[in-house]
């Protein structure tokens, strides 16, 4: 019985052995490798010589690639996806060891992830080790390559370059290995480097690195290494000192803790490249000062205000913001029977509630950002003590509205206040402008989220800027009647009608609390939620029922306002997460995964992603308006789309930094990616079919290739 595994591995290992024999035969036999050829590369085996030099032990060769134009090949840290060149050369004659060498590598974007590779040409010098000094060999490489352009091609072939005995200079070979072995970084003494420090923060997201180096730095990029499986973001790269100190941050997109290294940073500065392991310290780096990067070009931050302030105006008339009207109804009706010059103060006080929270804001954001924690418009609604706070607020207020109770002052400061002007409405004022702050957050508009991109990707300055020009945008309601107070003079005189309006108010204000308790039931869970829930009933039954006597009923109050804030948090912390799917929905989401969108649309596929929330109302209003209307809905249902859905109700690291990777910092973000748009289309926070259909459209294009094509792993 014939064993034809053992028949064909000795078939194999004699015409690996073929063209030792020939080079035996023929020592004066010029060197000449194989050539693979698709449509993506061309790949050979070069050497510096075309034979092996008599006594040598040492081989100078190289891995020689021509990739067609738009193809690319990884370094060996590839970035977030791909895989770096894997060669095998167990199949050759005479050869003790090939040691690979990596040429300083370039940075290109795809799907809006940072990969780190090669374009046009690359030469991977190798050193070759004989076995044999002087003895004929043949190199023998199965080689495994990734190319990528639209889509990725794994790309698996074999090479053989038989190398006789003796030997002459191959010129062009010689000179084209030289010219990267060139380009392999540096390392040791020869770096110029007298400083290199890095630091890992605490809750491994970022990390910053610091050099000093005797040859200033003029344009450089920064590759660093943390282990495999590690993903990161591109950095943010400073110079000073004349350029002789560089300081980096480098986003961590995903960490690997079982393959996590200390970190080996390359950098790459014109012809300069070289890699060195920092020190590692416990406090990051501090940037250095540059009044260039303090202040951005005047003309751009004036383009950026009005854009902020178009954004903050369009809130005024955004669906989310309808409590927020109410009450600002509610304000101008106070303030009809009072003067000329009350009225005028009390609607600037409402606008100085505005910029307060604006500006409370803004320092908050600041903060945060300076402690390198995620920050972004709205977050604050992942927040289930906010949203407790929210909701207890309303919940009471509405109850008022409803003539449940009222609100009263001691008589003694009544009457202090009274004789201080009666100016008792001005703080309520005040608080309306604040409190209608507070309730926009939840929209985004048009306009509105590239100025807060703008203002959370930049300094200090550019946050108060773009802070400020967006609270002026939502107080100019406000601002016109305190200019033309005389605008209050149309409302309907006060009368029995107010009653009335007084209970549709209250159903507007019951109806965003309850809007509320569901956004804290998904955020926090269902218990949280029924707790925070029925504190609330409790408290307003205790205010609006005096069956106690003075002290317990006041200390009930305290204790029943208190509560709800303090069980929703630890009660948030035991609830599961929601479910990303919702059964009975129209569309099968497929869970979103930021490497997955590169895979699928290397497979030709066209995917939209859609980021959403509970608490965005937007986003809400873009899927029942567009998203689960014709024609759309036939488009995400029919297979032709892959819909892909990442739901931000909660906090969650991931979508964050894909935001923040695109400049967005709220949501709703919609994208369109697929083989003729690899960076995707970003669409507009209010979606129209029209546009989503035409980004469908676009991003399928054309190259009936893509379709059959798969990315490997």
């Amino acid at each position: 019985m014939i064993r034809f595994p053992r028949a064909v591995h000795r078939l194999k290992r004699l015409f690996c052995a073929l063209p030792l024999v020939l080079a035996i035969a023929q020592p004066s036999l010029a060197a000449t490798s194989e050539t693979y050829v698709s449509t993506p590369v061309t790949a050979k085996l070069i050497t510096a010589q075309n034979g092996v030099p008599a006594g040598s032990a040492t081989l100078s060769a190289g891995l020689d690639l021509i990739l067609n134009d738009g193809w690319k090949t990884y370094w060996r840290s590839p970035g977030e996806v791909g895989i770096p060149p894997e060669i095998d050369w167990s199949g050759s004659v005479n050869v003790a060891e090939v040691e690979m060498l990596w040429p300083a590598p370039k940075r290109f974007t795809a799907f809006g992830i940072e990969n780190f590779g090669y374009s046009k040409s690359v030469v991977f010098p190798l050193n070759v080790t004989l076995e044999n000094p002087g003895a004929p060999a043949v190199l023998n490489g199965s080689v495994n390559l990734l190319v990528c352009s639209e889509v990725c091609v794994p790309e698996i072939f074999d090479l053989s370059l038989p190398l006789a005995t003796g030997s002459t200079i191959d010129q062009d070979s010689a000179a084209r290995i030289g010219t990267y072995l060139a380009r392999i970084p540096v390392e040791g003494d020869k770096t110029g480097v007298s400083l290199a420090n890095a630091s890992l923060d605490e809750a491994g997201t970022a990390l910053t690195v610091e050099m000093e180096s005797a040859t200033a730095f003029q344009t450089p990029d920064v590759f660093v290494e943390l282990g495999e499986g590690t993903a990161l973001g591109k950095p943010d790269i400073r110079l000073g000192k004349a350029g002789s100190y560089l300081w980096a941050q480098i986003p961590i997109l995903r960490l690997e803790e079982s393959t996590y290294r200390d970190p080996l940073v390359t950098v790459t500065d014109g012809t300069r490249a070289f890699t060195l392991s920092p020190d590692l310290v416990a406090t990051p780096p501090a940037p250095p000062f540059s009044i260039d990067q303090l202040v951005p070009g005047l003309d751009q931050m004036a383009w950026i205000a009005l854009v902020a302030f178009l954004g903050g105006l369009i809130l005024n008339v955004m669906p989310c913001v309808l409590p927020v009207l109410s009450i600002k109804l509610s304000s101008a009706i106070k303030t009809s029977g009072r003067g000329t010059r009350a009225v005028r103060t009390g609607f600037l006080l409402a606008a100085a509630g505005v910029m307060a929270f604006m500006w409370a804001l803004a320092a908050v954001l600041y903060l945060l950002q300076t402690f390198g924690v995620t920050v972004g418009w709205g977050l604050q609604f992942q927040n289930p003590t906010f949203l407790a706070v929210l909701f207890v607020v309303l919940a009471v207020f509405s109850a008022n509205l409803f003539g449940l109770f009222e609100f009263r002052l001691p008589a003694s400061l009544q009457t202090r206040l009274a004789g201080a002007g009666g100016t008792t409405g001005y703080g309520a004022d005040f608080a309306t402008g604040f409190f209608g702050a507070v309730l926009a957050t939840p929209c985004s508009a048009p306009f509105l989220g590239t100025a807060v991109a703008f203002a959370l990707a930049g300094r200090g300055i550019d946050i108060v800027i773009v802070f400020t020009a967006l609270g002026l945008g939502l107080a100019l309601p406000y601002l016109v009647v305190a200019a033309l107070p005389g605008l209050v003079r149309v409302l309907p005189k006060p009368g029995p009608w107010m009653v009335w309006l007084k209970v549709v108010l209250g159903i507007l204000l019951l109806g965003t609390a309850l809007w509320l308790l569901w956004v804290l039931a998904s955020v926090a869970g269902m218990l949280a939620a029924a707790t925070v829930a029925g504190l609330s009933v409790a408290l307003i039954l205790v205010v609006t029922f005096r069956v106690l006597p003075p002290v317990p009923r006041s200390a009930a109050i305290i204790v029943l306002a208190i509560l709800p804030l303090v069980a929703a948090a630890p009660l948030a912390r035991q609830a599961q997460p929601a479910s990303q799917s919702l059964a009975g929905e129209q569309i099968a989401w497929v869970p979103f995964d930021r490497t997955d969108i590169a895979k699928r649309v290397s497979r030709g596929e066209v995917v939209f992603l859609d980021i959403t929330a509970e608490w965005c109302l937007t986003c809400k209003a873009n899927k029942a308006l567009v998203l689960e209307r014709e024609p759309v809905v036939t488009a995400l249902t029919s297979g032709d789309i892959i819909p892909m859905q990442a739901d931000w109700t909660r906090p969650d690291d991931r979508i964050a930094r894909f935001l923040e990777a695109h400049n967005r910092f709220g949501i709703p973000f919609n994208a369109v990616y697929g083989p003729a748009a690899p960076e995707g289309i970003i669409l507009s926070e209010i979606l129209s079919s029209q546009d989503v259909m035409a980004a469908f459209d676009a991003a399928r294009g054309k190259g009936a290739l893509s379709s059959v094509l798969e990315v490997a792993n």
